[in-house]
């Protein structure tokens, strides 16, 4: 293979995984919106549910800005589905933790979303899923080298 057919393998490996991507996040939306909810809130509470993180580390986690975890954990609180408690470590940065209710709907997004994620299994086979994600693991540190200037 010369440089131009890696070249075009690559910009169509990039194509696919947007377009992989896309379908994930419409599927997210509508198995989210079942019980009232968003892609967007689904990420931050399952974030949120693994430990004791403030929205800055939510944030970096997520790979988007603070400010829209901000504002989705803010309608978290709202709805009382979360709170900010103190952060002993930061005055300034609470930390943002599920109540029950907000536990409650998490679990029930995540069947939903284990019903679509066995599916996936099944199309991909009982070797795919973990072929696939080596070798995205294996994209992932490619690019980790900066590319050149």
């Amino acid at each position: 293979m010369n440089d131009d057919e890696r070249n075009l393998e690559i910009q169509g490996l990039a194509a696919d995984l947007f377009e992989v991507a896309g379908v994930m996040r419409r599927d997210g939306e509508a198995i989210a919106r079942r019980v009232g909810q968003s892609q967007a809130r689904w990420q931050v509470m399952w974030v949120a549910a693994t430990g004791e993180l403030t929205v800055p580390t939510i944030a970096r986690r997520l790979g988007v800005t603070r400010q829209h975890v901000q504002r989705t954990a803010n309608g978290l609180v709202a709805d009382r589905l979360a709170t900010f408690d103190a952060n002993p470590d930061h005055r300034r940065s609470p930390l943002l933790r599920l109540t029950p209710g907000g536990h409650e709907i998490l679990e029930e997004i995540n069947r939903g979303a284990a019903q679509r994620n066995l599916q996936t299994a099944a199309e991909l086979g009982d070797d795919g899923t973990r072929r696939l994600r080596e070798l995205l693991d294996r994209v992932r540190r490619a690019l980790r080298t900066p590319p050149p200037a």
